[in-house]
Order: C-alpha cells, then sequence, then structure tokens
C-alpha cells in the first residue's frame, strides 16, 4: 500500500459509518470522533428519539448524519438498515457493531428468556449485522468492520454477568473466524474489548448517574481494582476506531485491541 500522510491516514471525508447502539455511550462517542473526521454517519438505535440527538452532529461537524430505528436482533430491521443507508450513502464504509445490554442476573436465578434476550441483543444482532454489512461491502469492493467486544470476553469482571460473558466470547470467537471467511473480500474485521467506561449505562447499573450529573468531570469509582485508578471514558474507546476504521491498522484483522486500564494485568 502506498504510505499516507498522518492527516490523510485519519481523513474520513466522504466515507460512511454506520454505529449500531450509536446514541449513548461508546456509540456517540465513536459517532462524534468520525464526524469530526469528516464522515458521513448512520446512527442505527432503537430509541425512538435518535432523530434530534443525531442533527447534532450535522450542525456540529457539517457533515450529513442520519438516524434509523433498528432492532439489531431483528433480521428485518437490520436489512431495512442496511437498504435506507445504501438509498442515501450509495455504500458503507466502515459498520461498528456498538450495540449492546449487559443486564445482571445470577446462574441459578436467570430466565430463559432473559438469557436468550442477551444473546439475542448482543451476539445474533452482531451476526446479522456483519452478514448483511459484509454482503453491501462485497459490492463494493471492501470495507471495515469493528465488533465492540469487552474485557468480558477474555476474562470475567465479576459474578452475575454470565449471560453477558457468553455473548462477549461469542463475539470475539465470531470476529476471528469473520475475519478469515472475508478477508479475501478486502474486508478487514477486528474487534474492541473495553473494560469499565463511564457511560449512561454503566451509571445506572453502578448507581452513580446522580453523581455523575453533579459533577461529570470528577473521576468516578472503577468497578474493581484498575491499575489506572479510573474509569474510562467513551472518547477513548473512539479513537480506537478510528485507528482499526483506518490505513493505520491496514495489516490488520482478527484482533482485538484492549482498552481497559490495566484491568487484565491483575
Amino acid at each position: 500500500m502506498s504510505n499516507k500522510k498522518i492527516n490523510e491516514l485519519f481523513d474520513f471525508t466522504s466515507q460512511t459509518v454506520v454505529i449500531t447502539g450509536g446514541l449513548m455511550g461508546i456509540g456517540w462517542g465513536i459517532a462524534e470522533r468520525f464526524a469530526e473526521a469528516g464522515a458521513n454517519i448512520v446512527i442505527a438505535d432503537i430509541n425512538e428519539t435518535g432523530e434530534t440527538k443525531t442533527k447534532k452532529l450535522n450542525d456540529e461537524y457539517n457533515i450529513k448524519a442520519v438516524f434509523i430505528k433498528t432492532d439489531v436482533s431483528s433480521e428485518e430491521d437490520v436489512k431495512n438498515l442496511i437498504t435506507q443507508t445504501e438509498k442515501q450513502f450509495s455504500k458503507i464504509n466502515i459498520f461498528i457493531n456498538d450495540a449492546g445490554i449487559f443486564p445482571l442476573s445470577p446462574v441459578l436465578g436467570m430466565s430463559l428468556d432473559f438469557w436468550e434476550k442477551v444473546q439475542a441483543v448482543n451476539l445474533r444482532g452482531v451476526f446479522l449485522c456483519c452478514r448483511e454489512a459484509a454482503k453491501s461491502m462485497i459490492k463494493n469492493g471492501g470495507g471495515n468492520i469493528i465488533n465492540i467486544a469487552s474485557v468480558d470476553a477474555l476474562h470475567p469482571s465479576m459474578a452475575g454477568l454470565a449471560a453477558y460473558d457468553a455473548s462477549k466470547h461469542g463475539v470475539w470467537g465470531f470476529t476471528k473466524n469473520l475475519a478469515l471467511e472475508l478477508a479475501k473480500e478486502k474486508i478487514r474485521v477486528n474487534a474492541i474489548a473495553p473494560g469499565g467506561i463511564r457511560t449512561e449505562g454503566v451509571e445506572e447499573m453502578s448507581h452513580g448517574a446522580t453523581k455523575a450529573a453533579e459533577n461529570p468531570e470528577a473521576p468516578q469509582e472503577a468497578p474493581m481494582d484498575v491499575p489506572m485508578k479510573r474509569m474510562g471514558e467513551p472518547d477513548e474507546i473512539a479513537t480506537v476506531a478510528l485507528f482499526l476504521a483506518s490505513d493505520a491498522s491496514s495489516y490488520m484483522t482478527g484482533s482485538i485491541i484492549v482498552a481497559d486500564g490495566g484491568m487484565l494485568l491483575k
């Protein structure tokens, strides 16, 4: 490949990036960074009020951003997401699977419905989105898929997340095999394994939303003994996504980047 200058490596002007779960937390952080880099943005989320927030990207970064309501566990919704994206932007360059849920339940008290809901969103959703995005990318000569896994794909973080951990182990295994399958199609498939990231969902789970709202700049306590002594910020995952989507990582596929403040060192 020809060498690009630094400013060229991270210039996504005219490229189209689809982000599932893009209205909050890590997904929104990723959307903002790619918008800053000049990309067209498609935010796919189950939230009904996505158009208002998505418009902020248009106004602030002077790019084209659209919202497409999507339940990633629905095959019909995912196919509609791809169709609508192609209609508006003609092709998909980068697809980022961020949508996910992490409810707590011990296995011995877990209902089958609970288990299947977590797998449907976290794993079936990744499968459906990757399959349909890859079909679209092949038609246009290649692309880039990034799956947001978790440190829990590599090591359990706490009891009560067995369903979540199973789904994220699945995402990591699926990422590797899909990368093997799609390499010949010029589609790279990689994953990111975030540790504890300060998002709305994590704050709610840890009952820290009020504290964070009162002083959003104050460091929040990490959910466990993290060597860096703090939780990560969504933007610290967004910049990893920029790297994986860029030609700076052009010889990487089937890889996972851990961004966890050193959690897995313990």
